[in-house]
């Protein structure tokens, strides 16, 4: 695949890695509770899925099909309404110095924040192919395999660093701690209320 190609599909990937969103929010509130590591591999494991499925063509499927991204688009919003609201009303359960909600439930969560986002399917449906070329000797499943590789690297990096740059920094400061908690709770809810609002009111 040409190296060109994957550079600039890098640099718009930065782009949007860098704006703030749920999985900021999420990773923010991992941080803080002391599990960066499987908050990252879980939302790099949840966008590894998405490349597979539009990879495998199954996303463009789901995109022309309006009951299928309602019902998408419902399930991903109600998972970021409710860890939001749960992360939001408990605080002091993300204390990084009990250990609570590191490991397996914060991959799992993680999955859940970047895999079951629609606006996350779309722009890769939207992005993606643009970066593709037909003309080249690799098929275009392997061209999207590489770009979404490259877009899975690059978030992993990001928000290692986001996460143990807030760890790092609020560790010492409990209190501050706790509102940063509520705030990417409420970030959370707030994305995901949005989410069943745009699809479902007309």
């Amino acid at each position: 695949m040409a190296t060109g190609s994957v550079l600039a599909f890098w640099a718009v990937a930065l782009l949007l890695i860098a704006v703030p969103g749920a999985d900021w929010a999420f990773t923010i509130g991992a941080g803080l509770r002391g599990g960066v590591v499987p908050a990252v591999a879980g939302l790099v494991t949840g966008y590894a899925a998405v490349t597979a499925i539009v990879a495998a063509g199954v996303g463009a499927l789901v995109a022309g099909s309006p009951s299928a991204l309602t019902g998408l688009t419902v399930v991903g919003g109600l998972y970021l309404v409710q860890h939001g609201a749960t992360t939001f009303a408990r605080p002091s359960a993300l204390d990084v110095r009990t250990g609570a909600g590191t490991g397996w439930s914060t991959f799992l969560h993680g999955i859940g924040v970047s895999g079951l986002n629609p606006k996350g399917l779309l722009i890769f449906l939207a992005l993606l192919p643009q970066f593709t070329d037909p003309c080249y000797a690799w098929p275009i499943p392997a061209q999207l395999a590489v770009l979404g590789l490259t877009f899975m690297t690059t978030c992993a990096a990001f928000y290692l660093c986001l996460g143990t740059l807030t760890r790092t920094v609020l560790d010492p400061r409990p209190a501050a701690a706790r509102t940063v908690t509520r705030l990417s709770g409420a970030a959370m809810t707030a994305m995901g209320t949005w989410l069943l609002l745009d699809r479902l009111l007309p």
